[in-house]
Protein backbone atom coordinates (compact mmCIF):
# COMPACT_ATOMS: atom_id res chain seq x y z
CA UNK A 1 0.00 0.00 0.00
CA UNK A 2 1.07 3.59 -0.57
CA UNK A 3 0.82 4.63 3.07
CA UNK A 4 1.51 8.35 3.17
CA UNK A 5 2.92 8.58 -0.32
CA UNK A 6 0.78 10.67 -2.62
CA UNK A 7 0.32 9.38 -6.17
CA UNK A 8 2.24 12.42 -7.52
CA UNK A 9 5.50 11.01 -6.11
CA UNK A 10 5.23 7.53 -7.57
CA UNK A 11 7.82 6.64 -10.17
CA UNK A 12 6.84 4.33 -13.00
CA UNK A 13 8.17 0.81 -12.44
CA UNK A 14 11.19 1.00 -14.74
CA UNK A 15 12.45 4.14 -12.95
CA UNK A 16 12.16 2.88 -9.38
CA UNK A 17 15.33 2.28 -7.43
CA UNK A 18 16.63 -1.14 -6.58
CA UNK A 19 17.52 -0.47 -2.96
CA UNK A 20 19.81 -3.43 -2.45
CA UNK A 21 22.50 -2.42 -4.92
CA UNK A 22 25.84 -4.06 -4.35
CA UNK A 23 28.90 -1.94 -3.68
CA UNK A 24 30.67 -1.49 -6.97
CA UNK A 25 33.65 0.49 -8.12
CA UNK A 26 32.74 4.10 -7.50
CA UNK A 27 33.43 7.33 -9.32
CA UNK A 28 37.04 8.60 -9.27
CA UNK A 29 38.35 10.47 -6.22
CA UNK A 30 40.82 13.22 -7.17
CA UNK A 31 43.16 15.10 -4.85
CA UNK A 32 43.36 18.71 -6.07
CA UNK A 33 46.31 19.70 -3.90
CA UNK A 34 49.47 20.18 -5.90
CA UNK A 35 52.11 19.03 -3.48
CA UNK A 36 55.72 19.31 -4.67
CA UNK A 37 55.53 15.68 -5.79
CA UNK A 38 52.55 16.07 -8.09
CA UNK A 39 52.90 17.38 -11.54
CA UNK A 40 50.02 19.54 -12.83
CA UNK A 41 49.90 17.32 -15.94
CA UNK A 42 49.05 14.28 -13.82
CA UNK A 43 46.17 16.16 -12.20
CA UNK A 44 44.96 17.41 -15.59
CA UNK A 45 44.96 13.92 -17.05
CA UNK A 46 43.11 12.54 -13.99
CA UNK A 47 40.43 15.21 -14.50
CA UNK A 48 40.27 14.46 -18.24
CA UNK A 49 39.87 10.72 -17.67
CA UNK A 50 37.17 11.26 -15.05
CA UNK A 51 35.24 13.60 -17.38
CA UNK A 52 35.59 11.21 -20.30
CA UNK A 53 34.83 7.92 -18.59
CA UNK A 54 32.41 8.98 -15.90
CA UNK A 55 31.23 12.58 -16.21
CA UNK A 56 31.38 12.50 -12.38
CA UNK A 57 34.18 12.58 -9.82
CA UNK A 58 34.83 13.56 -6.21
CA UNK A 59 37.51 16.03 -5.12
CA UNK A 60 39.41 16.37 -1.85
CA UNK A 61 41.80 19.16 -0.84
CA UNK A 62 39.56 21.38 -2.92
CA UNK A 63 40.29 24.61 -1.06
CA UNK A 64 36.80 25.13 0.40
CA UNK A 65 37.48 25.47 4.15
CA UNK A 66 36.24 22.39 5.98
CA UNK A 67 34.74 24.41 8.84
CA UNK A 68 32.66 26.24 6.25
CA UNK A 69 31.50 22.92 4.83
CA UNK A 70 30.35 22.01 8.34
CA UNK A 71 28.68 25.39 8.84
CA UNK A 72 26.66 25.22 5.64
CA UNK A 73 25.30 21.77 6.58
CA UNK A 74 24.30 23.08 10.02
CA UNK A 75 22.66 26.15 8.44
CA UNK A 76 20.71 23.98 5.96
CA UNK A 77 19.36 21.81 8.77
CA UNK A 78 18.45 24.84 10.88
CA UNK A 79 16.50 26.35 7.98
CA UNK A 80 14.58 23.18 7.06
CA UNK A 81 13.87 22.29 10.71
CA UNK A 82 11.68 25.40 10.99
CA UNK A 83 7.88 25.16 10.81
CA UNK A 84 6.62 25.16 7.23
CA UNK A 85 4.83 28.53 7.78
CA UNK A 86 8.22 30.08 8.51
CA UNK A 87 9.82 28.57 5.37
CA UNK A 88 6.90 29.66 3.19
CA UNK A 89 7.64 33.30 3.99
CA UNK A 90 10.34 33.01 1.32
CA UNK A 91 8.39 30.72 -0.98
CA UNK A 92 9.30 30.97 -4.64
CA UNK A 93 6.82 31.20 -7.51
CA UNK A 94 6.85 31.68 -11.26
CA UNK A 95 7.63 35.39 -10.87
CA UNK A 96 10.29 35.04 -8.20
CA UNK A 97 12.21 31.88 -8.95
CA UNK A 98 14.49 32.08 -5.90
CA UNK A 99 13.63 30.96 -2.37
CA UNK A 100 11.86 28.01 -0.77
CA UNK A 101 10.04 25.38 -2.83
CA UNK A 102 8.41 22.14 -1.71
CA UNK A 103 6.84 20.63 -4.81
CA UNK A 104 9.55 20.36 -7.42
CA UNK A 105 8.99 18.05 -10.41
CA UNK A 106 11.68 16.20 -12.36
CA UNK A 107 10.52 14.48 -15.56
CA UNK A 108 6.97 15.38 -14.50
CA UNK A 109 7.04 13.30 -11.30
CA UNK A 110 7.17 15.03 -7.95
CA UNK A 111 10.49 14.88 -6.08
CA UNK A 112 10.53 13.73 -2.44
CA UNK A 113 12.30 16.82 -1.14
CA UNK A 114 12.15 20.52 -0.29
CA UNK A 115 14.67 23.12 -1.50
CA UNK A 116 15.96 26.64 -0.95
CA UNK A 117 17.58 28.37 -3.95
CA UNK A 118 19.63 31.53 -4.31
CA UNK A 119 21.84 33.18 -6.92
CA UNK A 120 25.54 33.80 -6.38
CA UNK A 121 25.29 37.07 -8.35
CA UNK A 122 22.36 39.10 -7.11
CA UNK A 123 20.70 40.24 -9.26
CA UNK A 124 21.26 37.81 -12.13
CA UNK A 125 19.77 38.29 -15.58
CA UNK A 126 17.85 35.79 -17.69
CA UNK A 127 15.55 36.00 -20.72
CA UNK A 128 11.94 36.72 -19.75
CA UNK A 129 10.72 33.85 -21.93
CA UNK A 130 12.08 30.95 -23.99
CA UNK A 131 10.63 32.37 -27.23
CA UNK A 132 13.35 33.24 -29.76
CA UNK A 133 11.76 36.50 -30.92
CA UNK A 134 11.30 37.83 -27.37
CA UNK A 135 14.34 39.99 -26.44
CA UNK A 136 13.14 40.97 -22.99
CA UNK A 137 15.57 40.28 -20.16
CA UNK A 138 14.49 40.12 -16.54
CA UNK A 139 16.44 40.52 -13.33
CA UNK A 140 16.17 37.75 -10.76
CA UNK A 141 16.84 38.54 -7.11
CA UNK A 142 17.24 36.48 -3.99
CA UNK A 143 14.82 36.41 -1.08
CA UNK A 144 16.42 35.64 2.27
CA UNK A 145 14.66 34.39 5.40
CA UNK A 146 15.04 36.40 8.60
CA UNK A 147 15.65 33.20 10.52
CA UNK A 148 17.80 31.32 11.30
CA UNK A 149 20.26 34.15 12.16
CA UNK A 150 23.53 34.05 10.16
CA UNK A 151 21.84 31.87 7.54
CA UNK A 152 22.34 34.36 4.73
CA UNK A 153 25.92 35.12 5.72
CA UNK A 154 26.95 31.45 5.87
CA UNK A 155 25.28 30.71 2.52
CA UNK A 156 26.97 33.62 0.77
CA UNK A 157 30.41 32.90 2.25
CA UNK A 158 30.18 29.25 1.21
CA UNK A 159 28.96 30.20 -2.27
CA UNK A 160 31.94 32.52 -2.82
CA UNK A 161 34.40 29.76 -1.92
CA UNK A 162 32.70 27.27 -4.23
CA UNK A 163 32.70 29.86 -7.01
CA UNK A 164 36.52 30.02 -6.76
CA UNK A 165 36.66 26.24 -6.95
CA UNK A 166 34.35 26.34 -9.99
CA UNK A 167 36.82 28.53 -11.89
CA UNK A 168 39.72 26.30 -10.84
CA UNK A 169 37.88 23.22 -12.17
CA UNK A 170 36.98 24.99 -15.43
CA UNK A 171 40.68 25.74 -15.91
CA UNK A 172 41.68 22.12 -15.28
CA UNK A 173 38.98 20.93 -17.69
CA UNK A 174 40.16 23.42 -20.35
CA UNK A 175 43.71 22.15 -19.98
CA UNK A 176 42.52 18.55 -20.17
CA UNK A 177 40.90 19.35 -23.56
CA UNK A 178 44.25 20.72 -24.77
CA UNK A 179 43.08 24.34 -24.51
CA UNK A 180 44.51 27.36 -22.64
CA UNK A 181 43.50 27.33 -18.96
CA UNK A 182 41.35 30.47 -19.27
CA UNK A 183 39.54 29.32 -22.43
CA UNK A 184 36.11 29.00 -20.75
CA UNK A 185 36.29 31.89 -18.26
CA UNK A 186 34.83 34.47 -20.65
CA UNK A 187 31.54 32.59 -20.79
CA UNK A 188 31.01 33.31 -17.07
CA UNK A 189 31.38 37.13 -16.96
CA UNK A 190 27.73 37.53 -15.92
CA UNK A 191 27.19 33.97 -14.80
CA UNK A 192 23.77 32.86 -13.61
CA UNK A 193 25.17 30.36 -11.10
CA UNK A 194 22.71 29.16 -8.51
CA UNK A 195 23.11 27.40 -5.19
CA UNK A 196 20.50 25.05 -3.75
CA UNK A 197 19.98 23.53 -0.33
CA UNK A 198 18.18 20.17 -0.62
CA UNK A 199 16.39 18.41 2.22
CA UNK A 200 15.16 14.85 1.66
CA UNK A 201 12.93 13.78 4.58
CA UNK A 202 12.65 10.07 5.43
CA UNK A 203 10.19 8.42 3.03
CA UNK A 204 7.71 5.70 4.10
CA UNK A 205 7.97 3.95 0.71
CA UNK A 206 11.50 4.53 -0.59
CA UNK A 207 11.06 1.85 -3.24
CA UNK A 208 8.30 3.88 -4.94
CA UNK A 209 9.53 7.49 -4.83
CA UNK A 210 12.79 9.25 -5.64
CA UNK A 211 14.36 12.29 -3.97
CA UNK A 212 15.16 13.51 -7.47
CA UNK A 213 14.17 11.63 -10.59
CA UNK A 214 16.69 10.79 -13.30
CA UNK A 215 17.99 13.89 -15.08
CA UNK A 216 21.05 15.60 -16.52
CA UNK A 217 22.28 19.03 -15.42
CA UNK A 218 21.94 21.87 -17.93
CA UNK A 219 24.88 23.99 -16.82
CA UNK A 220 28.65 23.65 -17.12
CA UNK A 221 29.53 22.07 -13.79
CA UNK A 222 27.69 21.10 -10.62
CA UNK A 223 29.62 21.07 -7.33
CA UNK A 224 27.84 19.18 -4.54
CA UNK A 225 28.42 18.89 -0.82
CA UNK A 226 26.57 15.86 0.54
CA UNK A 227 26.18 14.54 4.07
CA UNK A 228 27.04 10.99 5.16
CA UNK A 229 23.64 9.49 4.36
CA UNK A 230 24.19 8.85 0.65
CA UNK A 231 21.53 8.49 -2.02
CA UNK A 232 23.07 10.04 -5.11
CA UNK A 233 23.35 7.53 -7.97
CA UNK A 234 24.99 7.89 -11.38
CA UNK A 235 24.05 5.90 -14.48
CA UNK A 236 27.40 4.38 -15.46
CA UNK A 237 28.35 4.91 -19.11
CA UNK A 238 29.84 1.47 -19.68
CA UNK A 239 26.74 -0.56 -18.80
CA UNK A 240 23.90 1.78 -17.67
CA UNK A 241 24.05 0.40 -14.11
CA UNK A 242 23.03 2.89 -11.39
CA UNK A 243 26.16 3.36 -9.25
CA UNK A 244 25.84 4.88 -5.75
CA UNK A 245 28.18 7.82 -5.08
CA UNK A 246 29.58 6.87 -1.71
CA UNK A 247 29.81 9.82 0.68
CA UNK A 248 33.49 10.60 1.29
CA UNK A 249 34.33 12.78 4.30
CA UNK A 250 35.20 16.36 3.28
CA UNK A 251 34.92 15.60 -0.43
CA UNK A 252 32.82 17.47 -2.96
CA UNK A 253 31.07 15.71 -5.84
CA UNK A 254 31.60 17.26 -9.27
CA UNK A 255 29.65 16.54 -12.41
CA UNK A 256 29.99 17.70 -15.97
CA UNK A 257 26.81 19.32 -17.27
CA UNK A 258 25.25 19.53 -20.72
CA UNK A 259 27.09 22.77 -21.54
CA UNK A 260 30.51 21.09 -21.25
CA UNK A 261 29.22 18.13 -23.25
CA UNK A 262 28.46 20.55 -26.10
CA UNK A 263 31.63 22.67 -25.71
CA UNK A 264 33.77 19.51 -25.77
CA UNK A 265 31.81 18.20 -28.77
CA UNK A 266 31.03 15.09 -26.73
CA UNK A 267 34.60 14.32 -25.68
CA UNK A 268 33.02 14.67 -22.22
CA UNK A 269 29.52 13.57 -21.43
CA UNK A 270 26.89 14.78 -19.00
CA UNK A 271 25.53 11.73 -17.17
CA UNK A 272 22.06 10.93 -15.94
CA UNK A 273 21.81 10.81 -12.17
CA UNK A 274 19.12 10.59 -9.51
CA UNK A 275 18.70 10.56 -5.74
CA UNK A 276 17.18 7.66 -3.81
CA UNK A 277 15.52 8.24 -0.44
CA UNK A 278 15.43 6.02 2.61
CA UNK A 279 12.86 5.34 5.28
CA UNK A 280 15.07 5.98 8.33
CA UNK A 281 17.21 9.04 7.81
CA UNK A 282 16.78 12.51 6.38
CA UNK A 283 19.47 13.64 3.95
CA UNK A 284 20.91 17.03 3.04
CA UNK A 285 22.86 18.00 -0.05
CA UNK A 286 24.08 21.36 -1.31
CA UNK A 287 24.69 21.68 -5.05
CA UNK A 288 26.09 24.75 -6.76
CA UNK A 289 25.05 24.86 -10.43
CA UNK A 290 27.72 26.69 -12.42
CA UNK A 291 25.82 28.38 -15.27
CA UNK A 292 27.27 30.61 -18.02
CA UNK A 293 26.00 34.14 -18.76
CA UNK A 294 22.51 34.19 -20.26
CA UNK A 295 23.67 35.63 -23.61
CA UNK A 296 26.28 32.92 -24.29
CA UNK A 297 25.70 30.94 -27.48
CA UNK A 298 26.65 27.38 -26.53
CA UNK A 299 28.28 25.40 -29.33
CA UNK A 300 31.24 23.06 -29.84
CA UNK A 301 34.51 24.99 -29.38
CA UNK A 302 36.16 25.81 -32.73
CA UNK A 303 39.53 24.39 -31.64
CA UNK A 304 37.99 20.98 -31.06
CA UNK A 305 36.16 20.59 -34.36
CA UNK A 306 37.67 19.66 -37.70
CA UNK A 307 36.88 17.53 -40.72
CA UNK A 308 37.32 14.32 -38.79
CA UNK A 309 35.34 15.65 -35.83
CA UNK A 310 32.58 17.92 -37.18
CA UNK A 311 30.36 19.85 -34.74
CA UNK A 312 27.73 17.60 -33.20
CA UNK A 313 25.44 20.45 -32.05
CA UNK A 314 23.83 23.55 -33.49
CA UNK A 315 24.44 26.68 -31.41
CA UNK A 316 21.80 27.56 -28.82
CA UNK A 317 21.38 30.47 -26.42
CA UNK A 318 22.08 29.37 -22.85
CA UNK A 319 19.56 31.69 -21.21
CA UNK A 320 16.71 30.65 -23.51
CA UNK A 321 17.58 26.98 -23.03
CA UNK A 322 17.68 27.35 -19.26
CA UNK A 323 14.37 29.23 -19.08
CA UNK A 324 12.68 26.63 -21.30
CA UNK A 325 13.97 23.82 -19.06
CA UNK A 326 12.73 25.42 -15.89
CA UNK A 327 9.15 25.85 -16.99
CA UNK A 328 8.36 22.30 -15.89
CA UNK A 329 9.52 22.80 -12.29
CA UNK A 330 6.11 23.99 -11.15
CA UNK A 331 3.63 21.91 -13.03
CA UNK A 332 3.41 18.81 -15.09
CA UNK A 333 3.88 19.68 -18.74
CA UNK A 334 2.35 17.73 -21.58
CA UNK A 335 5.57 17.97 -23.56
CA UNK A 336 8.94 16.44 -22.84
CA UNK A 337 11.31 19.04 -21.40
CA UNK A 338 13.84 20.59 -23.82
CA UNK A 339 17.18 18.74 -23.95
CA UNK A 340 20.50 19.39 -25.68
CA UNK A 341 19.63 16.44 -27.95
CA UNK A 342 17.13 18.83 -29.57
CA UNK A 343 20.15 20.71 -30.98
CA UNK A 344 22.05 17.64 -32.02
CA UNK A 345 23.19 17.53 -35.64
CA UNK A 346 22.32 14.04 -36.82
Amino acid sequence: SMGEVDQAFIQSIEHRANLDTIEIEGIPLIDLSLSHTTDINILVSEIGNACKNWGFFQVINHGVPLELLEKIKVAAKAFFDQPVEEKRKVKRDEVNAMGYHESKHTKNVRDWKEVFDFLIKDPSFLPASPETEDDEIRALSNQWPETPPQFREVCQTYAREVEKLGYKLLELISLSLGLPSNRLNGYFEDHTTMMRLNHYPPCPCPELALGVGRHKDAGALTIVAQDDVGGLQVRRKSDDVWVPVKPTPNALVINVGDTIQVWSNEAYESLEHRVVVNSERERFSIPVFFFPSHYVMVKPLEELVNEGNPPKYKPYNFGKFFVARNRSDYKKLEVQNIQISDFKII
